[in-house]
């Protein structure tokens, strides 16, 4: 869309239901979008090319009905964005760059640190177990979290739930990532490749999320296969 300028905010309100521990996606109930455009384009078409370039690319048309209410600039004009709009601006918005709303979130931003800072390679080695676990078949739905002392190498925790969703119990599930995934910072950065191309590799990270990205360079969306022991 050539009207469509840098600042704006999208928020999509999802329903779903809890099959057992884990969450199934029913329908999105509410699709909010606040973009800054330029001057001359009107309010009719940026509904109609938000709907047309973005809303219908992104979300399957299996989860819109004709109750989803949809936002679309509901402040009206929303010309002048970014440092000239607002004072106080808040930065990086670490909720964003991983889950929403949705997942845990440890609390430490990722952009500017490299991966010596576990606030950013601690969230990615985590991602990765989680994923493996459900990719493997373990469970459904799965948290990793990890804890660390500054100076200390080895973690002082890790914990796994899987929601009562595990095929395995919990309790084994951990013990196989314990045995599969070394939560060190330096072998975490070797690992999954973390210094390779230096930071401008992160450059990539400042739109779009750090998660769920389909990219070689995000090493961490790699998943292990996870065999319990027999």
């Amino acid at each position: 869309c050539p009207w469509l300028r840098p600042d704006g905010k999208t928020q999509v309100t999802v329903e779903y239901r809890n099959d057992a521990g884990a969450m199934v996606p029913i329908r999105v109930h509410t699709v909010l979008i606040s973009t800054q455009h330029d001057e001359t384009v009107t309010n009719d078409q940026i509904a109609a090319d938000l709907k047309e370039h973005v809303i219908k690319p992104v979300i399957p048309a299996q989860y819109l009905d004709d109750n989803t209410i949809f936002h679309l600039n509901p402040s009206g004009r929303f010309v002048i964005g970014g440092p000239h709009g607002d004072a106080g601006l808040t930065g990086r918005k670490i909720i964003i760059d991983t889950y929403g709303g949705w997942g845990a979130h440890g609390g430490g931003a990722f952009s500017g640190k490299d991966p010596t800072k576990v606030d950013r390679s601690g969230a990615y080695i985590v991602r990765q177990a989680a994923k493996s676990i459900v990719a493997s078949g373990l469970a459904r739905r799965c948290i990793v979290q990890v804890s660390y002392a500054i100076g200390v190498a080895e973690p002082l925790s890790v914990f796994v739930d899987t929601y009562k969703t595990g095929k395995i119990p919990d309790k084994d599930i951990l013990a196989l990532i314990k045995e599969s995934f070394d939560f060190r910072p330096g072998m975490m950065a070797i690992n999954l490749d973390l210094k390779r191309g230096g930071n401008f590799r992160f450059q990539k990270t400042a739109a779009y999320g750090h998660f769920g990205r389909d990219d070689p360079d995000f090493t961490w969306e790699t998943v292990k296969v996870l065999k319990p022991k027999a």
